[in-house]
């Protein structure tokens, strides 16, 4: 695979410098100036000794990536599903995006470290470290369920422009257009503040939610668990499908190339956990805001109705009046661009990862041509796309989500790997703790695709049954993660024994205790500190690969098996409610 680090200067300030051949950084556009929308910060600019406003100015330079991948989940597809849960549902199924949080967090800051130590994205992480084969299966499960979600962007244009009586031959060809002349500027920064103002227009949810007179009490239920109606494959399906819009895979591919592209290094990683805070808040705010919409927006008759965003507009206008509806439509707008940018980037950026092409918005059109090509026929396919029947393409838009949420797993457990892998990210590699959680959040989306898998192979599944399922997947999880910890705890002891047979017959007792000496929390902080700031990941050509183990490679070989099963059979509920 030909990579490459050539590039000549362009302008003071946002030139390429070309790239050390020592670090895993390819691009030379990937190295310089961090060059935000709100701020410059210089290369080897540093934040010690800096005044409080100064640091402020720096977080400001920062932000980007986080936020506008957080942003991009309330996409059209998002909003198509938070609106199908509140008015399907009411408030019940709110529960799920508090769950959500701690998921949103761990799997997006394991990406902020991977690209700002590493230097390049994630789809050329998995392919040096796990071959070409892991690679095809990572990358082409991202490439197919992309382009079905761009689809779903254009819809959701298409929708909101129609609420204004614009027709969808005009509005899908103009805002393809307009998202590809937004891309082919050759400048991040002109990029950025594109994205930003349409994330400042998200400030229309509040009145949104004020207008639509939302009840305290029922909105508080909203937080405590349940399962309308049961659990079943319908309810399941929807449950699948927030967590799919929520925490998609597209989100890793994107977040770990933007800070790469913005050219984010390890000094600024507690910056870009802010910028992720950030977009945090804003996502659930949203998400909150639009199921509440539907909720108390829309009348009784309505309930468990839904057909699309569209219909939601138009049933928010007939019970509230046309502003409220036009500020829903205006939201969905929104919603769309930035969903189809953020999509769309996440595709372009893993095929030059996975091509060895350039993949910078930092690159004019002539410098990169393959990146901008590759831009451009991903958004004309997905325009020609959107222009199928209006029935077919309200459930393709739940059943992008459901297929992201069913994928998701496949795509955490790469990460995961990845952030263990200490050839790549040295002393940033995950903590105990980090681990722990990251377990316990893969086993649980198991659980749930497991779940929605046998609701819809057995329709006629009982509520006791599915709980009993629940529970005894938890009981398997647990006594699965002792067993990885016992196995750990006794390779780190060969690894003892090995180093003390190699200083020459050592007691292992005694290497431990000199591997384990005493030093103050300070001193194992400002030592951890000085060492993360310098590490850069090695050119991946230098590493050796790491082997999988038997019973590893058996594990990933029958997660691979179930998860093609249970993409196969979320299309065939989504084929079954096509069909009535």
């Amino acid at each position: 695979m030909a990579f490459f680090s050539n590039g000549a200067p362009r302008r003071a300030g946002t030139a390429p410098v070309p790239a050390d051949s020592s670090t895993a950084v390819l691009d030379s556009a990937h190295v310089g100036d961090i060059v935000g929308a709100l701020g410059t910060i210089r290369q080897h600019d540093t934040a010690e000794g800096r005044s409080r406003r100064q640091r402020f100015r720096m977080l400001l330079a920062v932000i980007g990536p986080g936020l506008i991948v957080m942003v991009g989940d309330n996409d059209a597809g998002g909003m198509a599903t938070y609106a199908q849960a509140g008015q399907n549902y009411g408030m019940a199924l709110m529960w799920t995006l508090v769950l959500l949080i701690p998921v949103l967090y761990v799997n997006q800051e394991m990406v902020v470290r991977l690209g700002a130590v590493a230097g390049v994205g994630h789809a050329r992480l998995i392919f040096a470290r796990f071959g070409k084969f892991w690679g095809a299966f990572s990358v082409g499960d991202l490439f197919i369920v992309n382009a079905l979600t761009i689809v779903t962007e254009f819809i959701g244009v298409s929708m909101a422009l129609g609420y204004f009586g614009l027709p969808r031959w005009v509005s899908v060809p103009v805002a393809a257009v307009l998202l590809f002349a937004v891309v082919a500027g050759g400048s991040f920064r002109r990029w950025e503040r594109f994205l930003f103002t349409l994330i400042a227009i998200n400030v229309m949810m509040f009145p949104l939610a004020f207008m639509v007179h939302p009840s305290a009490s029922a909105t508080v239920r909203g937080l405590l668990p349940s399962f309308p109606g049961g659990l079943n494959s319908t309810l399941l399906l929807i449950i699948v499908a927030i967590v799919g819009t929520t925490v998609a895979p597209w989100q890793l591919f994107f977040q770990q190339s933007n800070i790469v592209d913005k050219r984010i290094t390890p000094r600024w990683i507690r910056y870009e956990r802010v910028d992720l805070w950030v977009g945090i808040v804003v996502v659930m705010i949203g998400a909150v805001a639009i199921m509440a919409a539907a909720a108390f927006g829309l009348g009784p008759a309505d309930r468990g109705a839904f057909s699309d965003a569209g219909a939601v507009a138009h049933g928010l206008s007939a019970h509230l009046g046309s502003t409220v509806g036009a500020l829903f439509a205006i939201l969905l707008l929104d919603a769309s661009l930035i969903g189809a940018n953020a999509v769309g980037l996440a595709t372009t950026y893993t095929l030059g990862d996975t091509l060895g092409k350039r993949h910078s918005l930092h690159w004019k059109m002539s410098e990169a041509p393959a990146f901008y090509i590759g831009y451009a026929l991903l958004l004309a396919a997905a325009a020609a796309v959107a222009f199928s029947p209006d029935h077919v393409l309200g459930l393709l838009t739940q059943g992008v989500q459901a297929l992201a949420g069913v994928l998701l797993p496949s795509a955490t457990v790469f990460l995961v790997l990845l952030c263990n892998d200490r050839a790549v990210l040295g002393p940033w590699v995950n903590t105990t703790r980090q681990n722990i959680v990251a377990g316990i959040i893969v086993w649980a989306l198991v659980l749930l695709s497991l779940a929605l898998t046998a609701a819809t192979f057995f329709p006629h599944l009982s509520t006791a049954s599915l709980e009993l399922g629940f529970g005894a997947g938890a009981a398997i999880g647990l006594l699965g993660g002792v067993c990885l910890a016992v196995t750990r705890q006794r390779g780190e002891r060969r690894g003892i024994e090995r180093t003390a047979a190699e200083l020459g017959g050592l007691d292992p007792d005694q290497v431990e205790e000199l591997d384990s000496t005493p030093l103050s929390r300070q001193e194992r902080r400002s030592i951890l500190a000085a060492d993360r700031d310098a590490w850069r990941t090695p050119a991946l050509e230098t590493l050796e690969r790491p082997n999988f183990s038997p019973l590893r490679m058996a594990g990933m070989i029958a997660l691979r098996g179930y998860l093609a099963l249970a993409v196969i059979l979320v299309a065939v509920k989504i084929v079954q409610q096509i069909g009535g």
